[in-house]
């Protein structure tokens, strides 16, 4: 049984607040010594980074569509085991979900299979009476969603906050926090969303501070606990990675390197845990500033992140682009995700990469998007020919080609098209994908590479 104490935090719509009260929340609840949880609803990966620094703990993602829903409760477990709260924020509007698909991957889904209550962040800056309205709305549309409370966001003056605690006296929904107006805190934003967490250190570490200190300022953490308190015992049973081959033995540890630093930042946690389970010794490096590969690399995880950003130094660093290089056309098994498919490509931006792809890469004004269901083309060391995967695609990025003559995937939505590269030991890919839903990924990975 899971018992952790635990809140959802939503809003009516994007730009309200969530991620400056979840983050918030999860410092001022750090700071009074407890151990928080952090999650966010989606396959966002920025966020989490901001949560993570907020608690000492990785933030983990809870995604109906990718991971399916039977596995966000038990994924809610394993992040959330020994912790005296979680704090989940959420995505989008509270009912917002899977294109098409009615309420799936909304945060109102992943409430639900948490049992959690909702505390629902609104953006009060242009009403006073119809704020009652808006939140009788949200909260009576689905009664399976149990909205506890609210927090007002951008308040401008103390009468305003007067007429707006007045209006929702009405709603009968308890008001557990009031922000003021005030200069935005220090989170900037370019062409994905917020720069990561990575990439700012020192200033995120202050920006972390400041929204714990609005929160705990504007917000009853006290009533906030007690509303946490009230969510039913869970009786899923926590998600763990699989464990390793009875066989496998320190020395028979593959050391797979997984690229890391400011220019990939995207990463899910359960991926290293993965590895780790199925025999892998998982090493950290950073593509800016390591001129090899850490030694014995058997194989190598490039994730995502914004190489684009970095393309002038990830060029620069000869030394490490060769080593990538002669790993890959060893045939040694290589998984590149979306800033890793850009890393081996023969150029971005004029930049040149790698050259493990006859492919060239450059900056778009087109976002890419959207959920996708895939299908493996051709067996790789990630995955079997006829694999079934979901994933999540993210960039401002067009490669060219976009398909090498072995793909990676079939895509099934929201068009059907081939995409990716497949050769010697290399799957390279736009495709985000969550290894949890699919465990077999990281074993085959781990396999191939104790093969070399």
């Amino acid at each position: 049984m899971v018992s952790t104490p635990r809140l959802v935090i939503a809003a009516p719509a994007s730009n309200s607040g969530k991620t400056t009260v979840a983050t918030g929340l999860m410092a001022a609840f750090t700071a009074r010594g407890l151990a928080v949880s952090p999650h966010k609803v989606g396959p966002d990966y920025i966020d989490p980074g901001y949560h993570s620094l907020a608690t000492g703990r990785p933030g983990r993602n809870l995604d109906a569509y990718m991971c399916g829903p039977e596995l966000v409760a038990p994924l809610f477990a394993h992040g959330a085991a020994g912790c005296d709260l979680a704090v989940v924020e959420g995505v989008m509007g509270l009912y917002d979900g899977a294109s098409g698909q009615g309420e799936l991957a909304s945060t109102a889904q992943v409430a639900k299979l948490l049992k959690a209550p909702v505390v629902l962040v609104v953006d009060a800056s242009s009403q006073s009476r119809s704020v009652a309205a808006l939140v009788h709305g949200f909260a009576s549309w689905d009664p399976q969603v149990r909205i506890g409370g609210v927090i007002l966001n951008k308040v401008v003056s103390d009468r305003h906050e007067a007429l707006l605690r007045d209006a929702l006296d009405e709603s009968g929904l308890p008001v557990l926090g009031v922000i003021r107006r005030a200069p935005q805190v220090a989170t900037p934003s370019r062409h994905l969303g917020l720069v990561p967490v990575a990439e700012r250190q020192g200033d995120a570490v202050d920006a972390v501070r400041a929204m714990g200190e609005r929160v705990r300022a504007g917000c009853d953490l006290d009533a906030l606990m007690a509303l946490a308190r009230t969510a039913p015992a869970l009786a899923d049973e926590a998600w763990e990675p699989a464990y390793a081959p009875a066989e496998s033995s320190e020395s028979s540890r593959p050391v797979v390197a997984v690229a890391g630093g400011a220019a990939f930042t995207f990463a899910y946690a359960e991926h290293a845990e993965l590895l780790t389970a199925a025999g892998a010794e998982v090493v950290v490096f950073d593509p800016l500033r390591d001129e090899k590969l850490p030694v014995g690399t058997a194989g190598l995880v490039i994730g995502g992140g914004f190489p684009e950003m970095y393309a002038p130094e990830l060029s620069a660093n000869e030394p490490l682009r060769r080593a990538v290089t002669e790993l890959a056309l060893s045939g040694a098994p290589v998984a590149a995700e979306c800033a890793g498919l850009l890393y081996l490509a023969r150029e971005l931006d004029g930049k040149p990469m790698c050259g493990v792809l006859d492919a060239t890469a450059r900056m778009s004004e087109r976002l890419t998007l959207g959920y996708r269901q895939a299908v493996a083309v051709s067996d790789s060391p990630l995955a079997a020919a006829g694999t079934r995967l979901r994933g999540h695609e993210f960039h401002r990025t067009v490669l060219e080609p976009g398909a090498g003559p072995v793909p990676a995937w079939g895509m099934h939505q929201p068009e059907r098209r081939v995409e990716g590269y497949v050769q010697r030991g290399v799957h390279a890919s736009y495709l985000h994908t969550h290894w949890a839903a699919s465990p077999e990924v990281a074993r085959r990975f781990v396999e191939h590479c104790r093969a070399r």
